[in-house]
């Protein structure tokens, strides 16, 4: 399984409940700007209308020689799941008032796939909450590590 982007922002900015996995429908030269690696998950998300999934705010670079057949970087994907996961993911959405966050995209074989999360926002006081536990698990890692040199 090769990775070709990261979302590291949405592990920071929303507190991870349920992920899935979906394909993505490209066209043209996309695959290839792909696989160079040139794809940008950074501001994205997925939205579930007249029953279909798409990706929106995804940038994949236009492939240096493409010329013609190179499309929109930031136009919407349509992602490919199974009709009753997709009906799952919008009751979910609907009742609980989550949020559909790409994690990231990777090629699995031939094809790509995007790793969707359902994801519920934190607020500020939750987000420095988590910085603070992580710098104290730091010191209780960096301390254990002086003891036990001696």
């Amino acid at each position: 399984m090769k990775v070709v982007t990261e979302n590291r922002k949405a592990r920071h900015d929303y507190t991870i409940e349920e992920t899935f996995e979906a394909g993505i429908e490209l066209r043209g030269t996309e695959v290839k700007s792909m696989r160079a690696g040139r794809a940008n998950l950074k501001d994205s998300f997925a939205i579930i209308e007249n029953g279909e999934l798409f990706l929106y705010g995804m940038h994949i670079s236009p492939y240096e020689q493409g010329n013609i057949f190179n499309v929109e970087p930031l136009r919407t994907r349509k992602l490919l799941m199974h009709k009753r996961e997709i009906h799952r993911l919008l009751g979910k959405t609907k009742e609980q008032g989550l949020t559909l966050v790409p994690l990231k995209a990777y090629f699995k074989g031939d094809k790509i796939k995007i790793e969707l999360a359902l994801a519920k926002g934190k607020k500020l006081y939750d987000k420095r909450e988590a910085a603070a536990e992580k710098s104290a698990k730091r010191e209780i890692d960096r301390a254990m590590k002086e003891n036990w040199r001696g």
